[in-house]
């Protein structure tokens, strides 16, 4: 993994306008029917030739003469983001640009295409011995934010990268160094509470992480001075056992995964600080490994947290509860414009709503309904989901404490939420985001493994932010 972001934009199949490349005439399926009514005789052969079906995301080349490629037509519909990635997958291996078709495609499509594009070319190869298979190319189109677009991509790379490593390497000390990494270049400014700091001010961290050989902490990125006060919160479980509540080990094989919040507002982060927003941005990262020893914590055991509240542990498998109370707790403390947490919080979520389109919970309306409207203007699906009042009762059903889970095996990912919401409080403008934050199958611009997802959305959501 790169230290910083000195990687080149090639990495990501782009290339700077000075390139040249293939033409690609971006047409939709609707125009590509005119145009082939308009085409040669040789080419409309072709097309029937190939059993070409102009559908959104395919591409179909036209070789000259001498046999080489001429040009090509990609078809784009109504997901421009995953048609691009469709798009550079149908094409063979090259150095390609668009061309407009008409002019009435607008420069976020013409954005949206390229990221798809860049997000198709990501290779996730740090432990295979043979080099990675060589990646399409794309000029960056003119007229697109260019910091923009490479914000984003860096960020959701880095995003993939940190889920996809084994967890004997991404460890809390190794999220710890990525953060330190990703401070450099940008000069944010990096804490980092640990040991008996983390005990004493973060004891609900120290305790969920505490049985470990690497231990836990609390990491505390800052950037910008001026602007709303945007902070990104994290929970960063690098492994989950399960605890004493130990998982059957077909549930524990993909725990790695666990991080997947802390990466998400990690990438987020870097887009943020390389788009340069006019923000006074905020990240907490709660890392730690939910371990099996002698010093686990046990179910029914009552912790303190750093809000004073004392809870009680209903199943030891539900520690990103925790550790995320601390963080916020700790957030509000700085009286944050708006506050956001990203974790791989439930299986009730997934089994609500699939691996594929995360939960919103949100305390303020008028935010959850940018956030919404974000996430559809980027493809970048969320859904939200309540939080509803009457599962309060369950979280006070703990024998002498606020229990972390409530005796009701139902509505799991709500009652996760308002947990996390008895401590944003309820006139915090908060937003919560369950998320599976793993491809279980690969799909242009989608791989199987690590996946970023909200990141883009709550980017949109950031870049326009208004206080509410």
């Amino acid at each position: 993994m790169e230290k910083g972001f000195t990687v080149m934009i090639e990495n990501f199949g782009l290339l700077d306008g000075a390139a040249q490349g293939t033409e690609i005439y971006l047409m939709s399926a609707d125009e590509f029917t005119n145009w082939l009514a308009k085409a040669s005789n040789a080419q409309q052969a072709w097309v029937t030739a190939q059993s070409f079906n102009p559908k959104p995301g395919k591409a179909i080349t036209f070789a000259r003469v001498d046999g080489q490629i001429d040009f090509a037509i990609g078809i784009y519909g109504g997901h421009a983001v995953w048609d691009g990635a469709s798009i550079a997958a149908n094409l063979p291996i090259g150095q390609w640009q668009f061309v407009v078709h008409k002019s009435d495609l607008s420069n976020q499509t013409l954005e949206h295409l390229a990221l798809g594009w860049g997000l198709g070319q990501y290779r996730f190869h740090h432990y295979r011995a043979t080099p990675p298979a060589p990646i399409n190319c794309l000029i960056i189109p003119t007229g697109v934010h260019t910091r923009r677009l490479l914000g984003q991509l860096r960020g959701i790379y880095l995003c993939r990268d940190l889920i996809n490593q084994p967890p004997n390497h991404m460890t809390p000390a190794a999220i710890e160094e990525t953060m330190i990494a990703l401070a450099e270049p940008y000069k944010a400014i990096l804490k980092t509470h640990r040991g008996k700091t983390l005990e004493s001010g973060f004891p609900a961290i120290h305790t969920v992480g505490r049985a470990a050989e690497i231990k836990p902490r609390l990491i505390d990125l800052r950037w910008g001075t001026t602007g709303p006060k945007i902070t990104l919160i994290g929970k960063g479980i690098t492994f989950d056992s399960g605890g004493l509540d130990l998982k059957p080990s077909k549930a524990m094989e993909m725990m790695k995964k666990d991080m997947g919040g802390a990466a998400t507002v990690l990438g987020l982060a870097a887009a943020l600080m390389e788009s340069g927003l006019d923000i006074q941005l905020r990240v907490l990262v709660a890392a730690a490994e939910n371990a099996v020893s002698d010093r686990s914590m046990r179910p029914l055991d009552i912790i303190d947290t750093r809000a004073g509240i004392k809870v009680e542990v209903g199943n030891t498998d539900a520690e990103g509860r925790l550790v995320l109370s601390d963080a916020i707790t700790h957030a509000l403390e700085d009286t944050p414009d708006f506050i956001i947490d990203f974790a791989t919080l439930t299986g009730a979520a997934r089994v609500a709503l699939g691996t594929e389109l995360p939960a919103l919970f949100c305390n303020n309306d008028q935010t959850a309904t940018a956030i919404l409207q974000a996430a559809t203007t980027q493809q970048d699906p969320l859904w939200r989901l309540p939080l509803f009042d009457d599962y309060e009762r369950h979280l006070d059903s703990g024998y002498a404490a606020l229990s972390s889970t409530g005796l009701s095996g139902y509505g799991g990912a709500i009652t996760a939420a308002l947990f996390l919401r008895r401590f944003a409080g309820e006139s915090s403008n908060w937003a919560h985001i369950d998320v599976m934050a793993w491809n279980l199958a690969s799909r242009p611009g989608r791989p199987k493994g690590g996946e970023a997802m909200g990141l883009r959305a709550l980017y949109c959501f950031i870049e326009s932010f208004k206080k509410p």
